[in-house]
Formats: structure tokens, C-alpha cells, sequence
């Protein structure tokens, strides 16, 4: 536990990790306050792009936890500097909330349902077949697919919802075209928290709680990596992977606490 404690700072997961739906987790109030008074470097990271880091920064604010936008970086966010990076000035259509569309616009990318250079999916509760036929329509045409990450399902208050995985296969089957996934286990968002941070991998350790997004993410970025058992991975299905986190924990507040189990 010294070890972790020791860190310079912390890419952290949030659903699972610092919060359940609207509910903080226990001990991440104690966790968040020992990393600001100890002057440790730390961004919460998420693989959703449906909130801007400043609407991510009033959901912590409604639980008690004041965390300035700065401090967050999302997969619309990492979705919109990848796309940036390919290709400046292209443009895209999108298949996704208010949050990932001002993400690529803040970096010149614009909106296209004509001749678009990308057709890009993210979660979105507007999903309906006439998106996802011009969708299939643009990408027959030559627009390339990029999903925001990676994950089939999403759990909410209201139980499993389909997430972006799911949005985006429906696109590649018609299409027989394959999407680039940008969010977790693709290691760009975790060396985009270094680089917020200033870190190297060395100096940080990753805390998620999923094993196949968050844990391979944090091994392929030569970090040192912390699963906590507060979100949906528990104890038995570590069993499950090829790969191993380096520490196992209840939840956050045992960094705090020094409470780390093996």
C-alpha cells in the first residue's frame, strides 16, 4: 500500500470507482480530500462521452465533492484529439449526446451528413433507424467509423443498457466495415492522462473496476494498476483473465486507510 500511497498521482476511473448512478461510493470523499491535501496529481477518467468535464464536475458537486472541471477527461474528449490528429479540419456525422458533438467542435471538427470524412457513435437515448440507416448509408460511401469506446453495455439505475458497442454493431455488420474504438482498453486515453498530468507511467497508478476496459488499459500503459471490488468486477472473476491487476482493493478509501487486501 505504500507503494500506492507514494504515487506522484492517479488516473481514476468514476462509474464504479467514485460513484454508482447518483450515489457516491463509500470512502472516495476521504480519498478525494488525502489527494488534495497531499498535493497529488489526479484526473477522472471515463469512457462515456454523454457529459462535458464541466457537467461531470456538477454531477460530483450535487454529491458533496468539489472537483473543478479540469480534473476530468472523457472518451469524447480523447475521441475529438484522435480525430484532430488524423485529420485536421475534417468533418463527421454523429450518432451521439450534446457533449461528444461540442468535444469535436471545439477542435474544428464539423458536423457533416452529406459527404462526411467520419460517421462517429457515441451513447445516445436518440438512437433510432433513420440514424442508423444514414449512418451505414455514409459509411458504404467512404466515411470511416470510429465508436467512442468500446463497451456493449452500460449500468445504470435502471439496470444494463446498451452502450456504444452496441450502437456501432448493428453499423458494421450492414457494412461489412469495422469500427477504430477510441475509449478503454485503447491505451490513447490513459497517455492523454499522463500528459494532463505530467506524468510518466511510472509515477501513476490506475484505479478501475472493470477488468477487460480498465485494468488491460493500465498494463498496456506500463502503469501500475489498482482494481477496486465496489463496481461490477468481484473477487472470483479475476480468476478470468489472463492478467492480473498489481493491487486489489474493496474501493478507494482503502488507499487512505491503508487497508489493502491480497
Amino acid at each position: 500500500m505504500k507503494n500506492i500511497r507514494n504515487k506522484k498521482g492517479f488516473i481514476c476511473d468514476m462509474d464504479g470507482v467514485i460513484y454508482h448512478g447518483s450515489q457516491i461510493l463509500p470512502g472516495v470523499a476521504e480519498f478525494v480530500n488525502w489527494m488534495i491535501e497531499n498535493d497529488k496529481r489526479f484526473v477522472f477518467l471515463t469512457n462515456s462521452p454523454e457529459r462535458t468535464p464541466h457537467e461531470l464536475s456538477m454531477k460530483l458537486e450535487r454529491m458533496g465533492l468539489s472537483v473543478s472541471p479540469d480534473h476530468f477527461y472523457t472518451s469524447a474528449l480523447a475521441t475529438a484529439e484522435f480525430l484532430h490528429s488524423q485529420a485536421p479540419g475534417c468533418t463527421a456525422y454523429v450518432i451521439g449526446e450534446a457533449a461528444l458533438s461540442k468535444a469535436l467542435y471545439d477542435k474544428g471538427i464539423y458536423m457533416n451528413d452529406v459527404n462526411p470524412d467520419y460517421v462517429v457513435i457515441g451513447e445516445t437515448r436518440t438512437y433510432c433507424f433513420e440514424k442508423l440507416e444514414k449512418a451505414i448509408a455514409l459509411v458504404n460511401g467512404g466515411a470511416k467509423l470510429i465508436g467512442a469506446n468500446p463497451d456493449t453495455v452500460g449500468v445504470t439505475e435502471k439496470g444494463i443498457m446498451p452502450a456504444t458497442g452496441s450502437l456501432v454493431a448493428p453499423i458494421e455488420i450492414a457494412t461489412g466495415k469495422k469500427a477504430y474504438f477510441v475509449g478503454k482498453p485503447n491505451p490513447l486515453m490513459l497517455r492523454q492522462g499522463l500528459r494532463i498530468l505530467g506524468c510518466h507511467g511510472s509515477d501513476i497508478a490506475f484505479i478501475g473496476d472493470r477488468m477487460d476496459t480498465d485494468i488491460i488499459a493500465g498494463i498496456e500503459s506500463n502503469m501500475d494498476t489498482v482494481l477496486v471490488l465496489s463496481g461490477v468486477t468481484e473477487r472470483d472473476d479475476i480468476n478470468n483473465f489472463p492478467y492480473r491487476p498489481k493491487y486489489i482493493l474493496d474501493g478507494v478509501g482503502d488507499i487512505v486507510n491503508k487497508s489493502e487486501k491480497k
